[in-house]
């Protein structure tokens, strides 16, 4: 099963600013970008459930031109929930008391369903008098048009089209755009393994689907269009078969190292020395195979979990 909380998580964590100029420009004007630092690693207690948790993302970020700072909190939700806005008023009330600064709360809801609009204020109060009006900032994928998204040069848009609005017919179609977009922008390589990973998740065709979308990726300009089939990582998968046929097995497997460690080093910080010599004597299809299974790692325990049940007789 896909974990939502964890593909979203790392998506906009690794483009929070991109993610911030797409939705909500008037913070991105008066955000400094150099002070960000992510605090989502800390626990608290949830109020709600009384189950001990981590926040999704939770950033503290100084005012531009300004020497004060505050705090943005951002929640997906894929599920709806009777208690949820009271949730969000906790979690916002949790922050503002911890760091003592002002809070932007914003949640991003991803499920499919409902469609109808979600509430965006929590409010407490009686028939003479209003005692709270809690308000956060709300972004529902299911109700907006991935159409209207096709020509922001972000990439945060490339990826989340593929969970927006989309009928059955359109997937392919949809897909190809999500992957145009990505290719149209400046990324290093492992910033285009999120996204494209991210898309196959959430657009994964079936064979009737595959046959359209290479189809309408024949009509694209031939340097645009290899650039754009290289990534989509089940495109990359049928690269690697074909490379090893030709016998140029090490070049593809030195570019899927270099992928699977940066991704690590992002994920889990330094990976040792000794972890690199495990992980540079996998094949590829496993360094394949680890790149999936990399996100959802919180720690270098699991990572070393995962090497010993996937041992090879090389490693």
């Amino acid at each position: 099963m896909l974990d939502h909380d964890q593909l979203f998580k790392e998506l906009l964590t690794t483009f929070f600013v991109e993610f911030l100029e797409l939705f909500f420009p008037e913070v991105r004007a008066y955000l400094d970008e150099d002070s960000l630092v992510f605090l989502d690693k800390e626990f608290f207690t949830d109020l709600v459930t009384g189950e001990k948790r981590a926040a999704d993302i939770v950033v503290k970020a100084k005012f531009l031109g300004r020497d004060s700072f505050f705090i943005i909190n951002v929640e997906n939700q894929g599920e709806p929930e009777a208690v949820f806005q009271q949730r969000v008023f906790f979690y916002f009330a949790y922050f503002h008391q911890q760091f003592r600064l002002p809070v932007y709360p914003i949640v991003v809801f991803y499920g499919k369903r409902p469609k109808k609009q979600q509430p965006d204020k929590y409010r407490v109060e009686f028939p003479d008098h209003r005692v709270l009006d809690f308000h956060y900032r709300v972004i529902q994928l299911n109700r907006l048009n991935w159409r209207d998204f096709v020509k922001h040069k972000n990439p945060v848009a490339s990826a989340l089209m593929a969970r927006m609005q989309i009928a059955s017919a359109e997937r392919p179609f949809v897909k190809l755009e999500c992957l145009r977009l990505m290719a149209s922008l400046k990324l290093n390589q492992a910033k285009m393994r999120l996204i494209s990973g991210f898309v196959d998740s959430y657009l994964e065709l079936n064979a009737t689907e595959t046959e359209i979308f290479k189809r309408e990726a024949a009509k694209i300009e031939p340097r645009r269009r290899r650039k754009v089939m290289e990534l989509t990582t089940s495109w990359m998968r049928e690269g690697i078969d074909i490379g090893v046929k030709q016998g140029v097995t090490q070049g593809v497997k030195q570019e899927a190292l270099k992928i699977v460690l940066r991704l690590l080093n992002r994920r889990l910080g330094v990976i040792s020395v000794r972890l690199q010599g495990r992980i540079k004597k996998l094949p590829v299809a496993q360094l394949e195979n680890l790149s999936d299974a990399l996100l959802d790692f919180t720690t270098v325990k699991d990572l070393t979990a995962w090497l010993d049940k996937n041992k090879t007789s090389g490693s």
